[in-house]
């Protein structure tokens, strides 16, 4: 059975090992007090500290950016991260990457991009995110979530779904409807807001999320780093358990690995 690990490095950082790829997601190398910048004037301090730095990263296939936020794509990772990596975001963040020097290749929503290694495929795939409501979106950047579907050629393909900073809608079903059922989700939470709005998912909207998408494994991420989180993973752990939500719920703490796997 091919590999299915996440690595967290922290905020919505991780290492993806699925197969024979390695695929860096939403890189965020800020040190415990150092600020990130989130437009419109908008910062928040980190609480935390990364697990790695760019430097100690291992041989990567590809980074898979939700989109352009400071919190997700920093001065550090433009200073330190390799530009010799294909990086898969948005069609609205690619042009400011490319001038950065990044080989960066913005997705349409439901477009894909391949990846191939040692004979085997993983296709990228971009899903739609909504990263705050209604007309109040146009203050933040556009935001995608990613689902990666390994096809080995024997067996069903494994997918995992990277939820990105996006809020529960119930057209989020489309995820399923459209590429099959999701092996693992990696779901950004938080409950972060900004000028008083919701702009990621908390406890109640995860669980919904959860139960819409219907994942055999379920990996929350994005939840403590920075101040502007309000939502805590306790909360999360406490819904699951209270709400008898589907599949197994997989926690990691950063600088250690989760399996994507049911136990």
């Amino acid at each position: 059975m091919p590999e299915a690990t996440l690595e967290f490095i922290g905020t919505a950082t991780t290492l993806l090992r699925i197969g024979p790829f390695t695929v860096l997601t939403d890189p965020n190398f800020l040190h415990r007090g150092q600020y990130a910048y989130l437009g419109k004037g908008l910062v928040s301090r980190r609480r935390t500290e990364p697990a790695m730095t760019p430097a100690e990263l291992p041989e990567l296939d590809a980074i898979v950016l939700s989109h352009l936020h400071g919190d997700h794509f920093d001065r550090v990772a433009r200073r330190e991260l390799r530009r010799d990596v294909p990086l898969l975001t948005t069609r609205q963040a690619a042009p400011r990457l490319e001038r950065w020097g990044f080989p960066a290749r913005g997705l349409p929503r439901w477009g894909s991009h391949l990846l191939e290694r040692d004979g085997v495929g993983l296709t990228v795939t971009a899903t739609p995110g909504r990263h705050a409501p209604g007309p109040a979106q146009a203050l933040l950047p556009p935001v995608m979530g990613s689902v990666l579907e390994l096809d080995t050629g024997s067996g069903a393909p494994f997918r995992a779904y990277v939820t990105g900073d996006t809020l529960y809608r119930r057209s989020l079903r489309r995820v399923v409807d459209r590429l099959g059922p999701i092996d693992a989700m990696v779901i950004h939470l938080g409950g972060t807001r900004v000028l008083g709005l919701l702009v990621t998912m908390d406890d109640r909207q995860g669980a919904r999320l959860v139960r819409t998408v219907q994942p055999a494994v379920t990996v929350p991420i994005h939840y403590d780093d920075y101040g502007v989180f309000r939502s805590p993973l306790e909360d999360f752990e406490q819904r699951w358990a209270r709400e008898g939500l589907p599949g197994e719920l997989h926690l990691v703490a950063r600088g250690e690995t989760a399996s994507l796997r049911p136990d």
